[in-house]
């Protein structure tokens, strides 16, 4: 069985990405105004970011 895995999205995959982008951006921009916190992924795993995130003390692995 062969597989072809596409580089990049087709036109419509395309749009769909940059609204989803846009909503995302939204989102974030309005937590930020209202002083929330938000949780992203970065550098493989969650991070909350934002002035009242939760203050977390994990131990270094």
């Amino acid at each position: 069985m062969n597989v072809k895995l596409k580089t990049t999205p087709s036109p419509e995959g395309q749009k769909q990405l940059e609204i989803l982008r846009q909503a995302v951006s939204k989102a974030l921009e309005k937590k930020r105004r209202l002083g929330q916190y938000a949780v992203i992924w970065q550098d493989g795993k969650p991070v909350m970011t934002g002035d009242d995130s939760p203050q977390t003390h994990e131990k270094p692995v």
